[in-house]
């Protein structure tokens, strides 16, 4: 039903307007008596079989949803019900900000993807502790965060550090997201030299508090296998918790979309089928030449539960889902839990 009728309806209209107002829909339907336990009759799947425990923590099941979608932890409760085994809020920044111009997500429906630049627009960490505030445990929260947009690089790691020690209490994991192209010094974020400054300082942070929470570092899907050494080094040298592979790409190879609709969109991240072997390919290089030495989240074109099973194989001990939520509905998530039960 969804793909037959409710996504081409949404479709006809601006991907950020539909975003929002399906967040309204959801937000409201939720409210009424009987719904929510209606949505998890539908699409949850409850096995222990599907637990997993991960740098100290119980996921019921290794199924989640990326960052971007929750940017500021308006439907994580309402969310949960479709079956997720954890949801990533944010990208989270100090100050709220209004990001990119619009307009700012484009959909590649031939390819099944998205291209967006929206430039970590959110309302700001404390908006986001307000809604966090209301969290009903009802599935492990991961809290995405990065940099204001203007600021001087000196401040760079103060930023992180300031939503790092704000979010601390209210999430139950941390991404440092350092690979997003849609934000300003996009390389220096991944400088090696400088990774270890901001991974060593929000590190310093955790251990001075009362429990610690795992941090993660969130790669592209771009890096050459020089820059994924360095990335396994960089793992192995800080003893940070895991890698979340990939993010969006720049990387426009192999798309059906024409070369003058990919000029009149412009830049910003691909998502979506096109970088799935991208991403699962980084995947299995971290996997391999680590060792499996550090937990990986996998992320990048998932559509189907084969698509997830994939990631599984090469290395991945979580998955997320984005763009596939988007392209084929919230089934895809009972779908791929399912899936993982037959094996």
């Amino acid at each position: 039903m969804y793909k037959s009728i409710i996504r081409p309806i949404l479709f006809q209209f601006d991907p950020e307007k539909v975003h929002y107002f399906t967040f309204s829909l959801i937000k409201n339907f939720s409210k009424i008596p009987g719904v929510s336990s209606l949505i998890r009759s539908l699409f949850q799947v409850e096995d222990p079989k599907l637990e997993r425990e991960l740098f100290g923590l119980k996921f019921k099941n290794p199924v989640g949803l990326a960052a971007g979608f929750d940017k500021n932890a308006v439907l994580y409760n309402e969310l949960a019900d479709f079956g997720f085994g954890f949801i990533e809020i944010g990208t989270v920044t100090p100050k709220g900000q209004e990001g990119n111009p619009k307009k700012r997500i484009f959909r590649l429906k031939d390819d099944q993807g998205l291209i967006n630049r929206m430039g970590f627009n959110n309302a700001g960490v404390e908006a986001a502790i307000e809604n966090l505030k209301s969290n009903q445990r009802k599935v492990l929260i991961g809290g995405n965060i990065g940099k204001n947009t203007d600021i001087p690089t000196e401040q760079y790691t103060q930023d992180y550090c300031d939503t790092f020690k704000a979010l601390h209490a209210y999430v139950d994991y941390f991404v440092l997201n350092v690979s997003c192209p849609n934000v300003g010094s996009h390389a220096k974020l991944q400088d090696k030299d400088y990774l270890l400054e901001l991974i060593g300082s929000v590190q310093k942070l955790n251990k001075a508090a009362t429990s610690q929470k795992p941090i993660l570092l969130k790669i592209a899907p771009d890096l050459n296998k020089q820059q994924l050494d360095e990335i396994v080094d960089l793992v192995a040298e800080t003893k940070i918790d895991g890698v979340i592979a990939s993010n969006t790409s720049v990387n426009r190879e192999g798309l059906k979309a024409t070369e003058a609709a990919l000029e009149a969109i412009g830049n910003g991240g691909l998502s979506g089928k096109p970088i799935k072997d991208r991403s699962t390919a980084t995947i299995k290089y971290l996997a391999d030449k680590s060792n499996k030495s550090f937990p990986i989240i996998g992320v990048g074109g998932i559509h189907t539960a084969e698509d997830a099973l994939e990631k599984i194989d090469a290395g991945a001990d979580l998955v997320q889902i984005y763009t596939g939520f988007i392209y084929e509905g919230p089934g895809l998530i009972k779908k791929i839990n399912k899936a993982l039960l037959a094996r």
